[in-house]
């Protein structure tokens, strides 16, 4: 199964526009994002918007991330939303373009759209996870700790199932994505004037991009 996989978005509308450019979606039969579409970056509200129009076509996999469930909280309850401000909510309201509260400016469809983001996916021979795994433990027993907050080891042991993990969360400042041949980090930091990274993750070719529209190709080093 051809999988491309994306890491943490973080609202960097023109990074994911210019990945479009240069990254042959149309040849992959499902496309994963790694969670944290949101906050910190200018443009939440068209990050979302893309991904919801390009789904009604194609086979999108959207994971939950922690800034998801941050704005999940902030949208519940008030008492979430200092939490999710702290973090780069304040930029996604501003996409929105309005300075009142959250669950008054978010459209019913982004809200639908983040509250189905699904915990974690797997295929034949890959796991796909926002931040982390406990290697011990199967899927339906990882705790959100794990799934949504951990940062990655790359010392860690292989997951139980045996099968290649594919997280974000944790960045990458270099720019470049980490791999130990078990694992393999695609967090490249791009709200942080890093880059956003597209990751072919059969082959380990990958593609990245930055907002101001600067593109290169790499490949994964195990």
């Amino acid at each position: 199964m051809r999988v491309l996989a994306i890491g943490d978005i973080h609202g960097c509308l023109q990074a994911l526009l210019a990945l479009t450019k240069i990254v042959p979606f149309e040849g992959y039969e499902a496309v994963v994002t790694l969670g944290d579409h949101i906050d910190r970056g200018p443009d939440s509200r068209g990050v979302v918007q893309w991904l919801i129009d390009w789904s009604r076509d194609h086979r999108l996999i959207s994971l939950k991330g922690n800034h998801e469930v941050l704005l999940l909280q902030a949208l519940e309850n008030r008492f979430g939303l200092r939490s999710w401000l702290e973090v780069g909510g304040m930029q996604t309201i501003e996409s929105y373009q309005s300075e009142t509260r959250p669950n008054e400016i978010i459209p019913d469809g982004h809200r639908l759209f983040l509250e189905q983001c699904l915990p974690w996916w797997e295929t034949e021979t890959h796991i796909f996870v926002h931040a982390a795994l406990d290697p011990a433990l199967p899927l339906d027993k990882q705790t959100e700790k794990s799934l949504y907050w951990s940062r990655v080891d790359l010392e860690a042991e292989p997951h139980v199932s045996g099968k290649h993990v594919i997280c974000g969360h944790t960045a990458q400042r270099d720019g470049i994505p980490k791999g130990n041949g078990h694992l393999t980090c695609i967090d490249t930091w791009a709200y942080g004037g890093g880059w956003l990274t597209a990751m072919d993750v059969n082959t380990g070719a990958y593609w990245q991009a930055r907002e101001d529209g600067e593109v290169r190709r790499g490949m994964i080093d195990s």
